[in-house]
């Protein structure tokens, strides 16, 4: 077992080739099939690229989706989309709408994983969206409250996860950002999590970031997954204290990178981030990541980052004398 396993938490800036050809695709200047192969060559490249970083557990990337709701709603029976809203600052995405009763009739994310899987041996992470997110970012105009919605999303989410396992996948990642921006809510959401992860023997993961902790603590703890993976860098590991008290029971990747800046992180500050999370968190409990999807920052950006952060593991790991 590696401790202080490196990881990041999905996404990975798309080439401009791969956004040149998603635009050409939505105008029909290529084919399916076209866009189809520049996604699968932008995974292969993501997969190498990780590799010659150093990374010890590996995404695929999500070059094929857009944004981590629509995707699936798009996939989903039961949804429309909508024409494009604001989701933060300057980004926006076509929020779906739900129409109709849920049913997945196919996989979603089955097939890119196994590509994904077969370019390396390495561990890669199955990824996708959980159902209190899906239903927090969609309009709902069928079911008749949030939480039937959302229990409807967390049936079909189960059904990915448990194709997941069976192709292979010893992590998988179930992101549920919202659950942060309505803590009151954390019951629902532990509900539904529970139908999600229900007789999963693969390690379960849930990200969520840039909320109020404070709130949603011990009771997040209750979350049925075996790792939380949290946000820490951009709030300087301000919110470190929290969980002290009770200790922190689960494992926790814990996010040493803000995504959401240019700025190229120093060695010995990423450091420091990791020996501040280390004073709460055990050892052998711990994963280092940065604290969201690199997909805001270009690609020269993440790389430069996330050698940093694999320097800085591996200092801490000398340090620690377990290199």
């Amino acid at each position: 077992m590696t401790l202080l396993p490196t990881t990041t938490v999905g996404s990975f800036p798309k080439p401009d080739y791969l956004v040149a050809a998603r635009a050409r695709y939505s105008r029909g200047k290529i084919s399916l099939e076209e866009l189809r192969q520049l996604e699968l060559q932008a995974t292969r490249e993501t997969i190498h690229l990780q590799e010659d970083i150093g990374l010890d557990i590996l995404v695929h990337g999500e070059m094929e989706r857009g944004d981590m709701t629509t995707y699936f709603a798009e996939l989903l029976e039961g949804f429309e989309i909508s024409g494009v809203v604001r989701s933060y600052g300057n980004r926006y995405y076509r929020k779906p709408i739900v129409t109709g009763e849920i049913r997945r009739p196919r996989a979603m994310t089955i097939e890119m994983f196994r590509y994904a899987q077969s370019l390396t041996d390495q561990p890669v992470k199955g990824m996708l969206t959980g159902p209190y997110t899906m239903c927090d970012w969609s309009f709902n105009e069928a079911y008749p409250s949030r939480r039937e919605l959302v229990l409807a999303l967390a049936q079909v989410i189960h059904q990915e996860v448990v194709d997941l396992e069976r192709a292979g996948a010893h992590i998988i990642q179930i992101d549920e950002p919202a659950i942060s921006t309505r803590p009151e809510e954390i019951d629902l959401a532990i509900e539904a999590m529970a139908i999600v992860t229900r007789g999963v023997t693969a390690k379960t993961v849930s990200h969520i970031c840039y909320g109020d902790f404070r709130q949603m603590y011990p009771r997040i703890l209750d979350l049925p997954v075996d790792q939380l993976d949290l946000e820490f860098a951009n709030s300087q590991f301000a919110n470190l204290d929290i969980f002290r008290d009770p200790p922190f029971s689960k494992e926790i990747a814990v996010g040493v990178l803000d995504v959401h800046s240019h700025v190229i992180e120093k060695t010995p500050a990423v450091i420091a981030g990791i020996r501040k999370a280390l004073a709460v968190f055990p050892l052998e409990k711990v994963t280092i990541d940065p604290d969201c999807g690199l997909k805001t920052r270009t690609t020269q950006e993440a790389v430069d980052k996330l050698k940093v952060m694999v320097d800085a593991v591996g200092e801490v790991r000398r340090e620690l004398g377990i290199d």
